[in-house]
């Protein structure tokens, strides 16, 4: 069956007569999907019947179809009064066929298929919007901007082995991701001591799959190659606990995490794959009775998952070869040439105003804590020696060089999770690599120097980075220094979603990064302050909030007083005062809960957030006594 299926439509088939064809020649293909981004990283989807696509491909293609305003976040932009908003096809990208494998064509017998196509917003017919036009922007602005820094700084040429800027025929801006995942029975519960324990004994770490996990993850694997991805390995990643073999001959009680990686692409390319990549895979999971999520952190006390995200960038010359524009002339004396070195200062540097678009949520800011090897400081390895290349987990950045092969030198950025919008990740981080390059280079600096100054030390003063921050470790940030060190060295990491947000005000020399070739500009970015604030509250206010309520009504007294020690006692005293001041209103003081959601109502925002780090603090004091309560009863 499987044989017999179109999976994508290239961008070198895009014209209207190969696409007729394709779709004829594949009637299980009912449908047309135009899919557009708005600034959320939600995107849309339509069924345009595929006869009624094929009659109107010229409209389609070059006016797409209407939407308005109130079925796409875009806050400050798209209002009631104000939102027409158009999905248009983008001819530069490749296509896919999503399936339905639950339901079958009576011609065919195959399921049931809907072309989707990555789109762009366009706003009253002349603003383009939204997530994928802002990196499409991104791209096109570093790679002017590059190029006119190589043509204006020639020296930097002789560490690429480029006699002249007029070799280059294009900039290739090269990113991949790499997707972890929680896969589980439905409605099961998660045994959190169970999940600890084998989290540190590292029980499920690439082990053998089993089950109706495997059957799905070969699956996965299976069609994602078929689709063209190019996918390089699944594997067990280091949460979970053995499935359990129940008394029908089937596995029950299914907890595991699976991380799947595939090939890079283009920075565009790559992002609108990992958004099919997610559907196929929720699709073969869930038809295997199996539920995935992506949240960053869906079990408290347990890794959470992230996305990895790597970041390249390459030139092809006329000649066809193609150079990597970090990689050094010589791999085992440098590190990189000043143009990666450049790269890697600009998103230290900027950071701040990166992280906002990294860590938008409060489940992604949950995931960042230390001891998961989650990053939490803004800090990079580079390695011990240039000649013997390392690799340090506890970082935000890494290095990630071959010295056989210099067109994989890239950075990995740790701090996304796969619910990140992975198109303003990219986007914002060429910008901020865009700013550390020009000043690297208009400078003259070398290779040598600019490790120097990325090797600086705690207020030092230092060309372009700041005097009060070590931007550089090779030891591991969470065993050499203590939380305090770490903030006062690296920088104090956000607590919620509002204090990540408020960078944008904290640091307005650093938003100016944003700006450059108007990939943001006031309206965009206000845009998306409300969109991410919006989400930040309501969750907080109707869902974590009601889930914490629910906690502490479950911390129930679970002794009699003729029945228990005086430990017992005690714990249940310290729970019970806890229970009221986190969620019993008194006539003259009201709880914490309540204050939470006065605040958020009142829109001091200022004041929901400090009082939701109590919340977290005071909650986590309240599960470990009752955990310890719990266990000692008889």
């Amino acid at each position: 069956m499987i044989d017999r299926m179109l999976f994508n439509i290239p961008k070198e088939k895009h014209s209207k007569e190969e696409i007729t064809e394709l779709l004829n020649l594949h009637p299980e293909i009912k449908f047309v999907s135009l899919v557009g981004l708005d600034i959320g990283g939600h995107d849309t989807d339509e069924k345009i019947p595929v006869h009624l696509f094929i009659k109107d491909m010229d409209k389609f293609l070059v006016h797409g179809v209407q939407t308005d305003g109130s079925s796409v976040v875009l806050p400050k932009i798209a209002a009631l009064n104000n939102a027409k908003v158009d999905i248009i096809p983008d001819l530069d990208v490749n296509w896919y066929v999503d399936y339905n494998y639950n339901f079958l064509t009576e011609d065919t017998k195959l399921p049931v298929g809907t072309l989707r196509i990555p789109s762009f917003l366009v706003h009253n017919d002349t603003a383009e919007v939204g997530s994928r036009v802002m990196l499409r922007k991104a791209v096109e602005t570093f790679k002017q901007g590059l190029i006119q820094l190589l043509r204006e700084n020639p020296y930097v040429l002789e560490d690429l082995d480029i006699d002249s800027a007029d070799e280059i025929e294009d900039l290739v801006l090269t990113a991949a991701t790499e997707l972890e995942f929680w896969v589980r029975t439905p409605e099961d519960k998660a045994d959190k001591e169970q999940l600890s324990t084998s989290q540190e004994l590292k029980e499920q770490y690439w082990q053998r799959t089993r089950g109706p996990v495997r059957t799905a993850l070969e699956k996965s694997l299976i069609i994602l190659d078929k689709y063209g991805f190019e996918v390089e390995m699944g594997h067990k990643e280091v949460g979970g606990i053995p499935a359990k073999l129940g008394s029908s001959g089937e596995y029950d009680h299914i907890l595991e995490q699976l991380e799947i990686d595939w090939k890079y692409s283009t920075a565009l390319q790559a992002a609108d794959n990992e958004m099919q990549i997610k559907y196929i895979v929720k699709d073969i999971f869930r038809a295997h009775g199996l539920e995935v999520t992506f949240m960053a952190k869906p079990i408290e006390g347990v890794a959470g998952s992230g996305e990895h995200t790597h970041m390249g960038v390459a030139a092809k010359l006329k000649s066809g070869k193609m150079i990597s524009l970090f990689a050094p002339k010589d791999a085992k004396k440098e590190f990189m040439n000043p143009i990666g070195f450049g790269a890697l200062m600009g998103m230290l540097k900027n950071y701040e105003v990166m992280n906002p678009f990294v860590t938008a949520t409060n489940d992604a800011i949950n995931r960042l804590k230390p001891g998961f090897e989650a990053p939490i400081c803004i800090v990079t390895s580079i390695g011990h020696t240039a000649e013997n290349p390392s690799r340090n987990r506890t970082v935000l950045i890494g290095l990630v060089r071959d010295q056989n092969n210099p067109l994989s030198t890239r950075f990995e950025l740790r701090s996304p999770n796969p619910k990140s919008n992975t198109y303003l990740v990219l986007a914002t981080g060429y910008l901020a690599m865009l700013d550390g390059i020009k000043v690297a280079l208009e400078d003259g600096k070398t290779s040598k120097e600019l490790e120097e100054i990325l090797s600086k030390k705690h207020g030092e003063e230092a060309f372009y980075l700041e005097k009060d921050r070590v931007y550089r470790s090779e030891k591991d940030v969470f065993d050499e220094y203590s939380e305090e060190e770490r903030n006062k060295i690296f920088g104090k990491a956000p607590a919620t979603v509002w204090e990540n947000i408020s960078a944008f005000d904290k640091y307005p020399d650093k938003v100016g990064i944003l700006m450059r070739g108007g990939v943001f500009d006031d309206i965009t970015l206000a845009s998306y302050k409300e969109a991410a604030t919006a989400q930040w509250a309501t969750e907080l206010h109707n869902r974590i909030i009601p889930n914490t309520m629910q906690l502490v009504r479950e911390c129930r007294k679970g002794h009699l007083d003729n029945d228990c020690t005086d430990y017992d006692m005690y714990n249940w005293n310290r729970i019970q005062k806890l229970r009221v001041y986190l969620g019993q209103d008194k006539m003259t003081e009201k709880c914490l809960l309540t204050r939470i959601k006065n605040a958020l109502d009142e829109k001091k925002y200022d004041d929901a957030s400090e009082l939701q780090i109590e919340m977290q603090e005071k909650v986590q004091e309240l599960t470990d006594i009752y955990i310890e309560y719990k266990k000692n009863l008889l």
